[in-house]
């Protein structure tokens, strides 16, 4: 009997399926090609108690991905919210932070801001100021301590289905356990079932908060390749972009060198943060 399911794991070609029950079953895809992501809403055919084929997927609402060059990496399925992680120590990116969001802007997804390991006091000042660009956009930046304040970030996932996103070592991980208790086990269960051991953490897995209310755990981030994107849905993705798009002098302006670039001009008046500005060129520069 095939039966309805939530991928809430996902490792190369294999993936935990949650049924409506609670249970969970070990799935395959069908076919060589797997195109899966945590947060797929599936259709499974068990094969026995423990494991089971995925027949089909439905139609997803929202799925974030990264792409390169060589081949394209999905991260999860159907979430309505990302949580990006950053920390005063070690030192992040600002150009990922934008990248992180792009992603987001482009599936409608709202975007949350933690600042961790707050209570490294003399260099909270240095890090807020980085992210004072996006605060002044809209962008909610949330400070805390993932070790002991975590309890701050709950209601900003309140009916959500959130992706922790960030670089290693910003404190996802942390974060997640402190919210989820049952995490750690829930982990040392897949590492079982995998015979994965140390590898677990590369994993992106789904945890229930509550009734309505998810958090997806994904791996630490090195770079985050939008190369699927075009240079207009780019533009599109930068907020601060949008009232001036269209009021170049010329109507396929890439705001490059262009004269007359709406764009520019906003940025010499000082109304677009030079370092985002370059990001959008960098992001640009990359898809060609």
């Amino acid at each position: 009997m095939r039966r309805a399911g939530t991928v809430v794991a996902a490792y190369g070609r294999q993936y935990r399926v949650e049924l409506a029950d609670g249970t969970t079953l070990l799935c395959f895809p069908r076919g060589k090609k797997s195109e899966l992501a945590c947060g797929d809403q599936v259709i499974v055919q068990p094969t026995n108690t423990a494991q089971g084929v995925v027949s089909s997927f439905e139609p997803r609402k929202t799925l974030l991905y990264r792409s390169d060059k060589f081949r394209q990496k999905l991260i999860a399925a159907n979430v309505t919210q990302i949580v990006i992680v950053v920390a005063t120590e070690p030192p992040f990116s600002d150009e990922l932070l934008t990248r992180c969001i792009v992603a987001a802007e482009t599936q409608g997804i709202r975007v949350v801001i933690v600042l961790n390991k707050c209570d490294l006091a003399g260099l909270v000042a240095s890090a807020a100021r980085t992210l004072a660009p996006f605060e002044k956009l809209g962008y909610p930046v949330l400070k805390l301590c993932a070790r002991t304040e975590s309890a701050l970030l709950l209601p900003c996932l309140e009916e959500q289905t959130s992706l922790l996103i960030g670089q290693s070592g910003m404190g996802k991980s942390t974060l997640t356990n402190a919210l989820i208790p049952g995490a750690k086990a829930s982990t040392r269960e897949i590492s079982q079932a995998l015979n994965a051991g140390k590898h677990t953490t590369t994993h992106t897995r789904l945890y229930h908060l509550d009734a309505r209310s998810a958090l997806v755990d994904s791996p630490g981030l090195m770079a985050f390749g939008l190369r699927h994107l075009s240079a207009d849905e780019l533009a599109q993705a930068f907020i601060e972009f949008r009232p001036l798009l269209g009021r170049c002098r010329f109507r396929d302006c890439r705001h490059d060198r262009e004269p007359d670039c709406s764009l520019h001009a906003a940025l010499d008046q000082g109304d677009i943060d030079p370092r985002r500005f370059a990001a959008f060129r960098s992001l640009c520069a990359e898809i060609g």
